[in-house]
């Protein structure tokens, strides 16, 4: 596949204006399916999770989840939507083999939730409002698996494997209106909106949102349209490309900017942009062309036959309103005087998009000077080094032990970072590692004393200028006996007897 010829981003931003829009999808954490009783479980054996109803074999029939109404009807009321008084189910008519009904169960005319906005902060304070077009329920398809080639496409496949586990999870996708005004925050922006989405439904409770396991993916719609010079109306819209299950905040924000650089080079060479959906490949930044973008006409859509309208009460709205977390943006500021933090402490949280992971940590016990550091410093440099988000290489439960681990003693920073390692590694939680690895620190006087007057013993000319009140050498000997014990002794506390042991030592 020819790499795209792109254009420098600012060079591209002075000929044209960026467009965007997002469809977030997100997949609700129900016990059941939204339409049958098959568990609504990550992980299990291909194939084991399924009903008649999820095959669409003749005579099954759907079945409302009515936990999923209401998370559907919670999540739009904590996006500032209008809940529609009526709503109903629509058949979205299209034929893949990770639909085996060869329909969706989707809504269309008739959304549970529309019209609101969501703020997003951006790293320098601004704050953007992006509006929402809808909120609409639907079932998530099943997960195609295509086995051979090189890239893990349909495309060069020997052949395809299908898992139906995944099929008539719950979802409910979010549609922004086109957002216009983001300029070079574009890239930005996408992906401080996914993040502020991903906030608020880990606030409600609804989703695991694990964006590596797909549990919340993002279709990224960008479109450019040449500048209008002084006192000219806005050019029209330009052609729109969808990239589709974007699966990570670090390749919404590549996406966005990968896509307008492309784009602006096609155009500025009297070229076309094509409607089409897109693949996003995370290894080599880079887009490739999916199929046509269809339009709503093709799939045909109808009302589905077989289920009632949804017709929440003013009640049950009333008590699902009265029942939703802080906003986030209202989080942040209570979370920053809690914590005690400096704006620029804190931006490095928000930046990162690890505020959840850290505010869960603190919750496990951790303190928040702990769980930032872990979070912003070696679990974000081990993320970046294998090109994923750094949720998904641990937990916060477990970032919490290891900081419980170091404050007791049991580990130094030093041997934290290897501990961290194995437990990325998938070796088990850090307790589990630090057995198994042996790493704790040593803790037995008599084994450090014994090493250190080893060392003492080895540098006599540096167990005279310790004697002599130059205590700055002693670093030769801490050296030597950390270098000893393999790292696994405390610093400090070898220090101290060091210089307990050099006072003690005949001249």
């Amino acid at each position: 596949m020819a790499r795209a010829e792109l254009m420098d981003f600012d060079q591209a931003l002075e000929l044209f204006e960026p467009v965007m829009g997002f469809e977030v999808h997100v997949e609700l954490n129900t016990k059941t399916k939204m339409f049958s009783d098959a568990p609504n479980v990550f992980g299990s054996e291909p194939n084991t999770n399924i009903t008649p109803t999820c095959l669409g074999l003749p005579g099954s029939l759907p079945v409302v989840n009515a936990q999923a109404i209401r998370y559907s009807i919670s999540l739009g009321l904590a996006l500032g939507c209008s809940i529609a008084q009526t709503s109903r189910f629509a058949r979205k008519n299209y034929f893949y083999p990770d639909t085996p009904k060869n329909y969706q169960i989707s809504q269309y005319d008739e959304p549970i939730a529309f019209e609101g906005s969501v703020d997003v902060e951006l790293s320098d304070g601004r704050v953007v409002s992006v509006p929402i077009e809808r909120a609409h329920m639907e079932e998530d398809a099943g997960k195609l698996t295509h086995v051979g080639g090189s890239t893990g496409r349909i495309q060069g496949a020997e052949y395809s494997l299908v898992d139906y586990n995944r099929a008539g999870v719950p979802l409910v996708e979010i549609v922004t209106k086109p957002i216009y005004g983001a300029e070079h925050s574009s890239p930005e922006l996408a992906k401080a909106y996914v993040s502020t989405i991903r906030d608020i439904v880990v606030s409600l409770g609804i989703s695991d949102a694990r964006m590596e396991r797909g549990n919340l993916r993002c279709d990224a719609n960008v479109s450019l349209r040449p500048r209008a010079a002084a006192g000219e109306p806005a050019a029209p819209l330009g052609t729109r490309t969808e990239t589709k299950n974007v699966n990570s905040l670090r390749s919404v924000e590549r996406a966005v900017r990968y896509e307008i650089q492309r784009q602006a080079a096609i155009l500025a060479a009297g070229g076309s942009i094509t409607q089409e959906t897109r693949h996003w490949h995370e290894d080599t930044g880079t887009t490739s062309a999916g199929r046509p973008k269809s339009d709503a006409d093709d799939y045909r859509y109808f009302p589905e036959p077989d289920l009632l309208p949804v017709v929440p009460s003013a009640e049950l709205i009333d008590e699902l309103r009265a029942a939703l977390p802080e906003p986030p943006a209202v989080r942040r500021r209570r979370l920053k005087g809690e914590w005690g933090f400096s704006d620029l402490e804190f931006q490095d949280i928000a930046n990162s998009g690890l505020l959840v992971e850290v505010s869960e940590t603190v919750a496990a016990g951790a303190t928040p000077a702990a769980a930032r550091k872990w979070w912003t410093g070696e679990i974000a440099r081990l993320a970046n080094a294998a090109g994923t988000d750094a949720a998904s290489l641990v937990t916060p439960t477990q970032v919490a032990e290891l900081a419980a681990l170091i404050d007791d003693g049991t580990l130094t920073d030093r041997l934290a970072r290897q501990v961290l390692e194995g437990v990325v590694a998938g070796e088990g939680s850090p307790a589990e590692v630090v057995a198994s690895r042996g790493l704790a620190v040593v803790s037995d006087d008599g084994a450090l004393i014994a090493a250190i007057d080893e060392a003492l013993a080895a540098q006599p000319d540096v167990l005279a200028k310790i004697k002599d009140g130059k205590v700055q050498a002693a670093g030769a000997v801490i050296g030597a006996v950390m270098k000893a014990m393999k790292g696994q002794a405390d610093a400090a506390r070898v220090r101290e007897l060091v210089l307990e042991r050099a006072a003690a030592t005949e001249s």
